[in-house]
């Protein structure tokens, strides 16, 4: 038995690598033998059969675990008794390029998932195989890998340079193309977006905010007239207590990076001493000549003549924004004349025809400024000063692009006044011809507070599970679970007391289905095609109040760790089917692929190379009369 499972015919030999105690436990079932791989680091470079051998002498000369002293370890080399702390001889390299979710907290949450099978039967069998290639590989980073080893293994689960699909910079730069792949807009499914390295965008990021800025002052000056003037409320008492305690990032924290002050942190709040003095008469109607501009652009009016951009005209635009920040969050009051009303309704009933992110914009005019390519909700701001955004951008190296600043959704569905977003896995097998694989199943991330945007604080606004356990509270709404984790049937009973459960299936899975194709089709040609390998892919998704999905962000290597109850089942179930997907389908095309749906499989193209065939152009030259 025990040699028909080490034949090189059977092609049974695995290595893992990160905190993926399932697959470990899931491809042992299976019959497969775990090799170690030795990782790069100067105590590896010894032979790793000796080090192999080395830990089986120790482990049976000493008679077992015994505190302090090192145990073999299921995933390769040496590891701590459990009564020891962790040593930290072999760190897992991060991966500063393609963004990952691949983090210390991960590893010590992966470590915890379940307990493994390290008996003696499972060590014997690796060192038999210490000098085998495996014939799969699922590791954290392909950078632990040996890159002379890395093409003779045949299944791998992550595909090199991942940058264009994989961090905030590359996912805007690449949707930027998308009018080459697809006839679609990208305004409808991905939040405006600008990368602040490049002068071209951070121009017309500037220019966007002001336009706005203009369009969110027709409608504050609406609902001013509508209902009594409106102030920005005060925090309650609970809401003004120190932030909970946590790890400080070197550099900065969580959500004030490097260089970031305590006065960049956008405070909407206003005193209620005395009203402020009202703006300047000509507000409204500058923000009705601007918006009256850009509506000529947007209708193609300025096509046969020379139309200056609506951000370059007479207004003095730092006036204009002043204004409106008392307007918006100071509470200024605005007078409108029966005209102006009706000319600020014809004007934005126009523009909403033709900015598909209008619905979504608000009226306070909210930016969210993201680190390019860092991960888990590191460094992510929440502003509405444009003078913040560009002092953050002024301080990226000319080279590399550190920042992209993306239209925060100011309307966005919320459940029990709770901010929620949502993770959604898929696969891609193959990049040619593109073959892309949907999971049915996914969860939702709530946030630790109610949704203010008088507030921009992270408990509010990111749903990350790294950036929401700081925060020790109990949910917002006992309706919502501790752990603030929903599985997606859960959400679909919600919906379905909201009277909307067909949405899920008609518009909200739909839309992600499309935003996930569209960005993998717009990555493609950047991203390192290798045959035999794959890659799971957790995307995350904002749902607007019209229960259109939003698209965020596209993670590599997402988390498995499980966070929750329901992520527990969750991870456990995708790990699973992946493999039946990858291996089982292989030899059986009909075997069960669990939640796993294609979403998209490119129709193969024949290669016309024409070799050794002469080429000539036949013609005559044109002279000029």
């Amino acid at each position: 038995r025990l040699s028909s499972l080490l034949s090189p015919q059977e092609k049974k030999i695995f290595a893992v690598q990160g905190p993926y105690p399932i697959i470990r436990r899931l491809l042992r079932a299976r019959g497969w033998v775990e090799t170690k791989l030795p990782r790069k680091t100067r105590q590896l470079k010894q032979q790793p059969g000796q080090q192999k051998k080395q830990q089986l002498e120790k482990r049976a000369g000493r008679g077992g675990d015994k505190q302090g002293k090192a145990v073999p370890s299921p995933r390769g080399g040496a590891q701590p008794s459990p009564d020891t702390k962790k040593s930290p001889q072999h760190p897992l390299p991060l991966d500063k390029k393609n963004k990952g979710e691949t983090e210390d907290e991960d590893k010590k949450e992966g470590n915890e998932q379940c307990s493994e099978d390290s008996d003696d039967i499972h060590d014997l069998m690796s060192y038999l195989v210490q000098d085998q290639v495996p014939n799969f590989l699922w590791t954290i980073h392909l950078g632990n890998i040996d890159q002379g080893l890395l093409p003779r293994i045949e299944v791998v689960n992550r595909f090199p340079r991942l940058n264009a699909l994989c961090t905030k910079e590359g996912l805007c730069q690449s949707l930027q193309n998308l009018p080459w792949f697809e006839p679609v807009d990208l305004n409808t499914f991905f939040p405006r977006c600008y990368r602040l390295g490049l002068m071209g965008e951070q121009e017309a990021f500037i220019e966007d905010f002001r336009l706005t800025a203009a369009r969110s002052l027709l409608k504050l000056a609406l609902k001013k007239v509508r209902d009594r003037p409106v102030r920005t409320e005060q925090p309650p008492k609970s809401d003004t207590a120190a932030a909970p305690k946590a790890p400080v990032p070197q550099g900065g924290s969580v959500l004030r990076p490097q260089g970031w002050h305590r006065s960049h942190v956008s405070h909407l709040m206003v005193s209620t001493a005395r009203l402020p003095s009202p703006p300047y008469p000509q507000l409204v109607e500058e923000a009705l000549e601007v918006c009256e501009q850009h509506l000529g652009v947007l209708e193609h009016q300025d096509i046969d003549r020379d139309t200056p951009s609506p951000c370059r005209t007479c207004i003095a635009w730092d006036c204009f924004l002043q204004e409106y920040y008392r307007v918006a969050h100071e509470g200024a009051r605005l007078v409108l004349s029966k005209e102006q009303r009706e000319q600020c309704q014809d004007v934005l009933r126009r523009l909403e025809e033709q900015l598909p992110q209008l619905g979504i914009e608000g009226k306070l005019n909210v930016w969210i400024l993201k680190p390019s390519a860092k991960s888990r909700g590191r460094g992510i701001v929440c502003t509405t000063r444009l003078e913040q955004v560009l002092e953050m951008s002024q301080s990226s190296s000319p080279q590399v692009c550190q920042w992209v600043v993306q239209k925060y959704v100011e309307r966005p569905l919320t459940i029990f006044d709770t901010k929620f977003d949502i993770r959604q896995w898929f696969v891609v097998t193959d990049w040619n011809p593109l073959t892309v694989w949907f999971y049915r199943d996914c969860y939702l991330r709530f946030c630790s507070r109610p949704f203010s945007l008088c507030h921009l604080e992270p408990a509010r606004h990111l749903c990350n599970v790294a950036i929401q356990k700081r925060y020790k509270t109990s949910p917002p709404d006992p309706r919502l679970p501790p752990d603030k984790i929903w599985s997606n049937t859960q959400f679909q009973a919600h919906l379905a007391q909201l009277g909307r459960a067909d949405d899920w299936k008609r518009v909200i899975v739909p839309g992600m289905k499309a935003a996930i194709l569209n960005a993998v089709r717009c990555a493609r040609d950047s991203v390192g095609s290798r045959k035999g390998s794959f890659e799971l892919f957790g995307a995350d998704f904002l749902i607007g109040k019209d229960f259109q999905p939003w698209l965020l962000e596209i993670n590599s290597c997402p988390t498995m760790s499980p966070s929750s109850v329901v992520t527990r089942r969750l991870c456990a179930n995708v790990q699973r089917d992946t493999l039946r997907l990858v291996l089982d389908r292989k030899d059986n095309p009909n075997c069960s692929i669990g939640a796993f749906e294609l979403l998209y499989k490119e129709a193969a193209v024949d290669s016309c190379l024409s070799v050794g065939l002469q080429l000539k152009i036949i013609g005559c030259s044109l002279k000029n009369p």
